[in-house]
């Protein structure tokens, strides 16, 4: 009798083993896909910068709104900067074109 219950816990716990598995969210995160800007979009001096600056560039390219709402804790307010943006793009003319900062380049 022992050795039956025994057999039958045990089928239980390996037939609900994956059941819980898969409901603990033990799966693999989401990926968060960042919004860039194309590299064709990116200053001459940027181009030939490490990975990671070219895709802070090409981030603050293509999310403004983003890096506008915070503020830039390096000490550029004394060059005019108000945000984090500003270290990055100086204007963005009318027509469309930008001029960037190099003051994020490093």
């Amino acid at each position: 009798m022992k050795l039956s219950k025994l057999l039958l816990l045990t089928i239980i716990a390996v037939l609900l083993t994956p059941l819980a598995v898969a409901c603990s969210g033990a799966s693999s995160k989401p990926q968060v896909e960042l919004k860039l800007a194309p590299a064709s979009a990116l200053p001459d001096f940027v181009r030939s910068a490490p990975p990671q600056v070219q895709e802070a560039y090409r981030f603050a390219i293509a999310n403004p709104d983003v890096l506008r709402n915070f503020p830039c804790y390096c000490g550029c307010g004394a060059v005019g900067h108000k945000n984090n943006l500003d270290c990055y793009i100086k204007e963005v003319r009318a027509d469309g074109s930008i001029e960037f900062d190099n003051h994020a380049f490093g």
